[in-house]
């Protein structure tokens, strides 16, 4: 059979890189939008390189975002998110890419969703997978989004335009609850490892935090390197699986082994010279403390995007293992600086007490984006033979 050409356009946005549709562009049956990004992607690939497809074979490359109009007042667009397998057929829809969502505005506003003009505008995007608004800040040049700018952000050499994300009451956008389990601190009890201290916290998307030693790690390794420590990167799944559900996220770790998105693990240390992926090493007074976090089986090259969010806001949470190891500050409403393994990236969390309880009112990252091909993904027909009526109103395009 022949092949489906969908208009798409592919972008960075942060550290990731995504395939973007518009929503109208994709069929209105959702359950076959799965199929179709893992053609897209050239998942599963049991050799982790997706050279099927357009994924870069980790899991900050093999991403999808859909953009469409906005089924909320107080919204600009409606933004969609996908993580896609790289070595599994999953395509899971359970969080949010803070990464990409710095290039959601843009491509918003360059495909002609949003009218803009001036030098600079503001967009509202609702992530439907989170239901959160994130408030997207950016330059405009001749109408459309600018990309060039003196703004370099850890793990992109080249510098570009900055994008400012206000992601708004970001606290529950997984469990419905900044502290799904009403604690700072749990105990995890996992056969073969033991009892972990772990902090939940779900602040743009739920993560798990430990401190570094309990997994025998000084907290400094390079992904790479964790990810080929088989008995870490096993522990690490492990404390996944467990939290995930006392977060409630599963019934039973087995559930949560079908949910590989919808909770990470991260491990935390207090600021110390860090080795990062240049060869360089940060110095310690460069930062507040030290992250790693595991995305959908690996250790990410930076840190990503909502993760990062989660941490910050977690560093501001008396009582979490995050907060335990950063620096003290006097200003809670200072800068969080989180050495990660591609640089220092620098955040900002307004978390406050209400009637006794930690709420976050905000959390601000900076990105930068940039648009690397507009025209046609080709996906097999075979791969969604029953999309007969995409077929048929794109058969000029597929021919």
């Amino acid at each position: 059979m022949h092949q489906l050409k969908i208009p798409a356009v592919f972008m960075r946005g942060g550290t990731s890189n995504a395939i973007v549709f518009k929503e109208n562009d994709l069929p209105g049956d959702r359950s076959l939008w799965p199929e179709i990004f893992r053609a897209a992607h050239g998942s599963p690939d049991p050799f982790g390189r997706q050279l099927n497809g357009m994924g870069g074979g980790i899991s900050s490359l093999s991403k999808i975002c859909v953009i469409g109009p906005p089924s909320r007042d107080d919204a600009d667009v409606d933004y969609t998110f996908a993580q896609v397998g790289v070595r599994n057929d999953t395509v899971s829809f359970n969080g949010n890419c803070g990464n990409m969502s710095s290039a959601m505005g843009p491509f918003a506003v360059d495909e002609g969703f949003v009218q803009a003009d001036g030098d600079k505008t503001q967009l509202r995007i609702h992530n439907t997978n989170t239901k959160k608004i994130i408030i997207s800040h950016f330059d405009l040049e001749n109408g459309r989004a600018r990309v060039d700018g003196d703004y370099v952000m850890p793990g992109v050499d080249d510098p570009g335009s900055k994008v400012r994300l206000d992601f708004l009451e970001p606290g529950g956008a997984g469990t419905g609850k900044l502290l799904p389990t009403g604690n700072t601190i749990d105990t995890l009890d996992i056969p073969g490892l033991g009892r972990v201290e772990a902090s939940i916290v779900d602040a743009a998307n739920p993560t798990v935090f430990v401190d570094a030693s309990a997994v025998g790690l000084v907290g400094t390794e390079l992904p790479a390197d964790i990810d080929a420590m088989t008995d870490v990167m096993d522990k690490l799944e492990a404390i996944r699986r467990h939290s995930g559900v006392l977060a409630g996220l599963a019934g039973s770790v087995e559930e949560m082994a079908s949910k590989p998105t919808a909770i990470s693990p991260g491990f935390v240390t207090a600021a110390q010279e860090s080795p990062i992926l240049t060869g360089t090493v940060i110095p310690e007074a460069d930062g507040d403390l030290v992250c790693r976090i595991v995305s959908s089986g690996n250790v990410h090259r930076a840190l990503p995007g909502t993760r990062s969010i989660c941490t910050a806001v977690a560093s501001r949470i008396k009582g979490t293992v995050v907060h335990r190891v950063a620096r003290p500050v006097e200003d809670p409403s200072a800068d969080i600086r989180i050495m990660q393994p591609s640089g220092v990236i620098v955040l900002a969390a307004d978390v406050v007490e209400v009637d006794g309880q930690p709420f976050a009112r905000s959390a601000t990252i900076y990105r930068t984006q940039r648009r690397l091909f507009e025209g046609f993904v080709c996906v097999p027909a075979s791969k969604v033979p029953q999309f007969a009526d995409y077929r048929q109103q794109h058969a000029s395009a597929a021919d």
